[in-house]
């Protein structure tokens, strides 16, 4: 599966590359499926996009940020990220 940086959704690879044929067929412009925002033209981009997201205190963010910490090998930021996403309710980071 795709996690969308701008709304932090997730969508499968198969909507998403339907989605990506439905846009290159019609000519459209890059988006996310779900919330229209402009897809990121670059991992900076990307990253701002998913900074916002952390400080409007998205769970899936921060679950997210806490499984890129842990993959880092920064344990003690991922076990911060994962514990605070899992108090904002997300299943997958207990």
């Amino acid at each position: 599966s795709t996690l969308m940086s701008c709304c932090c959704k997730l969508i499968c690879n198969g909507c998403h590359y339907a989605n990506v044929m439905r846009e290159s067929d019609g000519k459209l412009q890059h988006s996310c499926p779900f919330c229209r925002h402009p897809r990121a033209k670059s991992q900076k981009e990307a990253d701002l996009d998913m900074m916002k997201r952390l400080e409007a205190n998205d769970p899936v963010s921060i679950c997210h940020m806490g499984v890129r910490c842990y993959n880092k090998g920064d344990y003690k930021g991922a076990f911060g990220y994962l514990t605070k996403a899992a108090a904002l309710g997300n299943i997958d980071a207990q």
